[in-house]
């Protein structure tokens, strides 16, 4: 695909502070991954909007980030399926679409991709589809405006104004978290560490932080670093115990056996104190988390911050500055992504991830393009453009039984939202029937409808000491013990959990055998329709 920026087209001509406000129902601010995949779904429904970013060209956090420039999105090409629906549960990168030829895999086969080629793809994806995002326009503010003004926003660009009765911030981490450390300015940050390991030939490094963005830089120096000490004061969380893809991921596990093998390369549980010069070198103190409260004063070459990013807020004005979640770095929202304080203020992308944080996907590509995907629905239903969509299922068990099973058996949202978005069965009293809902947040589900049947995947959460050794009793009765993915049936009455199914686990996820998942869902169904007073009409299976 050749070069050739034609989103420039988009821009309106005129637009300075002098002007009347250009107008849009929806504004998109940033033209990262969840901004073009948003932009995609509003543009595919013929919805008014705009999109902008304050670059020359998308994806902006991806041309420098991850610094080493490898992915820990896996991108698995060889997936025994041609569904594409199916391959998708294994396709971390692509964004949603209806373009066969616009997916992730025609641009790589590696399994952890370098970033380049997933700019190379996003910009693509954005001009291939001729989406309405205006580069290099910044948004300097955001106001709200009174309802006795209309409502909505005004959006402050360096073009001009713009008014909008929706903005949704699908910005990205926009800037680094710095520590409360005593010191913590003479710390390399992330941002700007040399990735050439031989700037740390013989060196004594300390690495502040325990994420991935930690390990990686931990493991790109370890063969030229004398010694690598990585400490935060939280216990290391391991994707392969959390279930959490954002957790730290075993192909840096090098660093974790050189700790093992007594190579004077470390994982430190502990607050840093202090980080002082000394001489050509630096004193860090520090206070162990496990240890009585010992204390010990330590010599380093080189310090490094790795502790993430943050939100930047300051383009709302006071009047609409959104509420953080509770660590301060990204907004509190509802369960329909819109600001819990300001209304008609929604965010999208990585940093709408306070629902399911370090739980499902939604900091991530292949998490939040299904998220984007239902906001396009629920903000054309605010708006009035277009009514929530939904199936109609008869009130039967066997039919009830069918659908579910073949959702689950499908599709890559539930797949990748496990424990997030949810299927709804919905009563209808007037018709006796349900109203079949896909890919809803549960807990939005359960809040609007208060009576419904929600469907989703599910890891057993159980203490494993070992999760490669775990006792399985695969026996229908003790499917809630399932420690593998597997799916779950929940009923709620006024909001309030009544009753619930779990399905066995299944080494290939394929939950079609008789026994185990057929018989038993059909009864949980033929069980809770006859508690609400409907009568069975399927014969037993």
């Amino acid at each position: 695909m050749t070069e050739n920026r034609t989103s420039e087209q988009h821009r309106p001509t005129g637009g300075d502070s002098t002007t009347e406000p250009e107008q849009h129902r929806y504004v998109i601010v940033g033209g990262g991954p969840a901004g073009i995949q948003l932009s995609y779904y509003l543009q595919q429904a013929g919805a008014d909007y705009v999109t902008l970013e304050r670059e020359p060209e998308p994806a902006t956090f991806f041309r420098h980030y991850p610094r080493h420039r490898r992915l820990i999105s896996l991108n698995k090409v060889h997936t025994h399926s041609n569904d594409p629906e199916i391959r998708l549960r294994w396709d971390w990168n692509s964004l949603l679409n209806d373009r066969a030829d616009l997916h992730f895999p025609h641009y790589s086969s590696d399994y952890f991709p370098h970033a380049d080629d997933l700019v190379r793809y996003l910009d693509d994806f954005q001009r291939e589809h001729r989406l309405g995002i205006r580069f290099n326009e910044a948004v300097e503010r955001i106001e709200r405006l009174d309802e006795a003004d209309g409502g909505g926003f005004l959006v402050r660009t360096g073009r001009g104004l713009i008014r909008a009765r929706c903005v949704i911030v699908a910005t990205g981490w926009a800037t680094p978290y710095v520590p409360q450390i005593d010191g913590i300015e003479h710390a390399i940050g992330y941002e700007t560490v040399d990735t050439d390991p031989a700037a740390f030939t013989n060196q004594r490094v300390l690495i502040i932080g325990k994420g991935n963005s930690a390990f990686e830089t931990a493991s790109a120096i370890l063969g030229h670093a004398a010694m690598v000490h990585v400490a935060s004061p939280r216990t290391l969380q391991l994707a392969w115990n959390t279930k959490h893809p954002g957790n730290v991921r075993t192909h840096y596990g090098a660093m974790l056996d050189s700790y093992q093998f007594k190579t004077l390369h470390a994982v430190l549980d502990c607050v840093v104190d202090v980080i002082r010069p000394a001489g050509d070198a630096y004193e860090v103190e520090i206070s162990y988390t496990h240890a009585d409260g010992e204390r010990e004063l330590l010599e380093y070459d080189s310090v490094i911050r790795c502790t993430g990013f943050v939100m930047d807020t300051s383009v709302f004005a006071p009047n609409c500055r959104p509420e953080l979640a509770p660590n301060g770095r990204m907004p509190a929202t509802g369960p329909d992504w819109q600001s819990t304080n300001v209304p008609g203020l929604y965010f999208a992308g990585t940093i709408a991830q306070a629902r399911d944080f370090k739980r499902a996907s939604s900091a991530f590509i292949d998490g939040f393009r299904y998220n984007l995907r239902t906001l396009t629905r629920l903000l054309r239903e605010a708006y009035g453009e277009e009514p929530l969509p939904y199936d109609v299922l008869p009130a039967e068990p066997k039919e009830m039984t069918s659908l579910v099973l073949e959702r689950l058996n499908w599709s890559s949202a539930l797949w990748t939202q496990f424990e997030y978005l949810c299927d709804a069965l919905v009563p209808d009293e007037d018709t006796g029937e349900f109203r079949y809902y896909q890919d809803l947040p549960e807990d939005y589900a359960v809040d609007r409808f208060g009576d419904c049947y929600t469907v989703t995947l599910r890891w057993g959460r159980d203490e494993y000491a070992d999760v490669f050794a775990i006792e399985r009793h695969p026996s229908p009765d003790r499917a809630a013990e399932s420690a593998f993915i597997h799916p779950v049936v929940r009923h709620y009455r006024n909001g309030e959990l009544v009753a619930e199914r779990h399905l066995l686990e299944d080494l290939l996820a394929e939950w079609t055998r008789q026994d185990r998942h057929i018989a038993p869902l059909h009864a949980f169904f033929q069980d809770e329709l006859g508690r609400s007073g409907v009568p069975a009409v399927s014969p037993p299976v």
